[in-house]
């Protein structure tokens, strides 16, 4: 699938959308449509300071279910990616936090929306969930099943999690995501949210894959700054976008439009 192309754009900018806490979880406040009401000023915020395309995440959620969310959290973030997607004209994305790609497909499929991001898509990984098994065989079959003009991003060594082994080969997880996960994308992040991969790492996941399947785009997914840039997407397609876009860089504050703004600029130039 051309992701690149839908996104309409050389190195595309995703922009977040940090859903507050939603219905079941323990930081709901009982407001479900000021969370979905935030969700649409941050989404126009994005929009406006030129934004290529938008995620929606369940990001207030914490502690986050390792695989499978309930149907409360389904529906909420239905109602809200749909919110988002009427407000604004890009493209829209979601990722179910941890990891219910499955979910991510139903709710994109409900809103008519491009992509769906797969944190751990292939193996095991330890995180603060717990150990979390990959489910593409499940994962791929049901996009191609309920929604198979969705392109599926997955990520190499997702951020909050390691390798239960204590090593891996960065070419094997390239090559199994491409060869036997069937991926549209891949994501390159750093250790925790806001943080960057190091520009060595991107260089080398880029490199692996125009020589597996050019045709596959890799994003940076944390750590993009207007500073940080340059050197970040000196070889990457893209970067996923949240952290730094916020006011005052608090991941859990509006987006500030003059962000936005300023990262636009330092990519594009």
């Amino acid at each position: 699938m051309d992701l690149l192309g839908t996104l309409g754009t050389q190195q595309p900018l995703i922009g977040m959308v940090h859903l507050g806490a939603l219905p079941g979880a323990p930081q709901f406040k009982g407001d479900l449509g000021a969370v979905v009401s935030r969700a649409v000023a941050d989404a126009r915020t994005l929009a406006r300071g030129g934004i290529d395309g938008i995620m929606v995440e369940n990001f207030g959620d914490a502690p986050f279910y390792p695989t499978t969310v309930p149907a409360e959290t389904v529906a909420a973030m239905t109602r809200a990616t749909r919110a988002v997607a009427e407000a604004v004209s890009v493209p829209i994305g979601v990722n179910v936090l941890r990891n219910d790609t499955t979910a991510a497909v139903g709710i994109t499929r409900a809103v008519d929306g491009t992509f769906v991001r797969s944190n751990v898509h292939l193996g095991a990984r330890s995180t603060d969930q717990g150990i979390i098994e990959g489910q593409a065989h499940d994962v791929v079959r049901h996009r191609d099943r309920v929604a198979p003009t969705v392109a599926l991003l997955a990520d190499v060594a997702v951020k909050h999690s390691a390798p239960i082994s204590g090593s891996e080969s960065v070419s094997t997880l390239v090559t199994d995501h491409i060869e036997r996960g069937l991926v549209d994308g891949l994501v390159v992040s750093g250790t925790r949210t806001g943080v960057g991969p190091g520009p060595s790492m991107v260089e080398t996941v880029c490199e692996l894959v125009a020589a597996k399947d050019s045709s596959v785009p890799v994003f940076v997914g944390s750590g993009v700054t207007p500073e940080s840039a340059p050197e970040l997407l000196q070889h990457a397609d893209g970067a996923i976008v949240g952290t730094a876009l916020k006011e005052g860089s608090e991941v859990s504050a509006p987006v500030s439009e003059d962000r936005v703004t300023d990262l636009v600029r330092a990519v594009k130039s």
